[in-house]
C-alpha cells in the first residue's frame, strides 16, 4: 500500500511541475525578466518550499525528543544542497543523452550561472569552517548566521540588477506553450497567471509532503537511523519539485533555466537554511555530516571550474553523480 502512495504522489508532483513551469514561464515573459531571474530566483524558492519546512518544522515544532529534532533538521538543513550539487545537476544530462550524447555541450547564460555558484561556494564555506566553532561560543555562530543571511540577500539585489541586461542581449523568459487555465477559457492576465502558480505550487508542495509522508514509513521499516533518512531519503521526495522541473525545460532546451533553478536553489539552501541550523543546533563535524559538506563543495567546485574553461559538456556532470554515489559509499559502509 505504502508503494502505491508513493506513485500516486509522485505522479502528483509531474504535473504540478508542468502547471507550475508553464505559469512560470508566463510570469517571466510579462514582467519582461531574463531566464536567470525566472530560474535562479523565483522557480528556486517557489520549488524550494518542501524542503524548507521539513528542518523548520523539525527545529520549531517537531517531536519531544530535542536531540532527535536536531538531527533531522541537521540532515535536511545538509540533505538538500548534497543532492542538488551531485544527483539532481547529474540527472540533466541523462535527461538530454539520448539528444545531445555525452559529448554534447549545454549551453546555459554563464554570466548568472557563475554568479550563483560563486555565492554558494562562499556561503557553504561559512557553513563548514562553524562546523568547528564550539557550541558555545555562541556570539560566533550568530556572527556566521548573520553574514551568511546578507549574502543571500546580496545575491538577489545583484541577480535582479543584471535582468536588464540579460534581456537586451537575447536572454529574456519567452513561454512556448499557451498557459493551461487559458485553454479552459480564462484570459491571459496575471490574476490567471497567479492562480495558476498557486495551483501548480500547492500541488507540489501537498505531492512532496505525501511523497515524504510514505518515504519516512518506508524508512521505519528499513530501520534508518534519524540522520541518515534526513541526510539520505527525505532530499530525494523534497528535491523532486527541482529536478522535475530541471529536466522538463532541459528538454524543451531551456538550460538557462533548467540550470537557474538547481543552483538558484543552492544558493537558497545554502545561506539561509544553514543559518538557521548553525545558530538552532550543535551544528558538530559527525562523519555523516562533514563527508556531505565537503562532497557537495566538490560538486560544486567542479561545476564552476567547467563553467570558468567556457564550454559545459553533458559528460561533465556525471561526476557529479559519482560523487553522490561515493558519498553512499562513506555512510552506508
Amino acid at each position: 500500500m505504502i508503494f502505491v502512495e508513493l506513485f500516486v504522489m509522485l505522479i502528483v508532483i509531474l504535473i504540478a511541475a508542468e502547471v507550475f513551469t508553464n505559469a512560470l514561464e508566463h510570469l517571466g515573459e510579462k514582467l519582461g525578466i531574463s531566464e536567470g531571474v525566472t530560474g535562479s530566483l523565483f522557480a528556486a524558492v517557489g520549488t524550494a518550499l518542501p524542503e524548507t519546512s521539513v528542518p523548520l518544522l523539525a527545529l520549531l515544532a517537531g517531536t519531544s525528543d530535542a536531540a532527535l529534532n536536531e538531527e533531522i533538521g541537521v540532515g535536511a538543513i545538509l540533505g538538500a544542497p548534497l543532492m542538488l550539487a551531485t544527483l539532481s545537476i547529474s540527472l540533466l544530462a541523462f535527461a538530454v543523452l539520448k539528444k545531445r550524447t555525452a559529448s554534447g555541450h549545454f549551453h546555459p547564460e554563464r554570466t548568472g550561472l557563475k554568479r550563483d555558484l560563486d555565492f554558494f561556494i562562499a556561503a557553504f564555506s561559512f557553513a563548514t569552517i562553524a562546523l568547528f566553532v564550539p557550541h558555545e561560543v555562541r556570539e560566533v555562530r550568530y556572527a556566521i548566521g548573520f553574514v551568511m543571511v546578507m549574502i543571500y540577500f546580496v545575491y538577489i539585489m545583484l541577480t535582479l540588477s543584471a535582468s536588464k541586461a540579460l534581456v537586451s542581449e537575447g536572454h529574456a523568459t519567452e513561454a512556448e506553450s499557451p498557459m493551461m487555465l487559458c485553454r479552459l477559457g480564462l484570459p491571459n492576465n496575471m490574476l490567471v497567471v497567479g492562480i495558476q502558480l498557486l495551483i501548480g505550487l500547492g500541488l507540489l508542495i501537498g505531492g512532496a509532503k505525501g511523497f515524504i509522508s510514505g518515504i519516512e514509513e518506508a524508512a521505519h521499516i528499513l530501520g534508518v537511523s534519524a540522520l541518515l533518512l534526513s541526510l539520505l531519503i527525505i532530499p530525494i521526495a523534497t528535491e523532486l519539485p527541482e529536478k522535475v522541473n530541471s529536466i522538463l525545460w532541459i528538454r524543451r532546451g531551456k538550460d538557462t533555466l533548467a540550470f537557474g533553478n538547481i543552483t538558484g536553489a543552492l544558493v537558497f539552501q545554502g545561506t539561509l537554511l544553514p543559518a538557521i541550523g548553525i545558530m538552532l543546533t550543535p551544528w558538530t563535524p559527525r562523519i555523516e555530516v562533514l563527508a556531505g559538506v565537503v562532497i557537495t563543495l566538490l560538486g560544486v567546485i567542479w561545476l564552476r571550474v567547467m563553467i570558468a574553461r567556457g564550454q559545459l559538456r553533458v559528460w561533465h556532470v556525471w561526476l557529479n553523480g559519482f560523487l553522490y554515489l561515493v558519498y553512499l559509499s562513506i555512510v552506508l559502509r
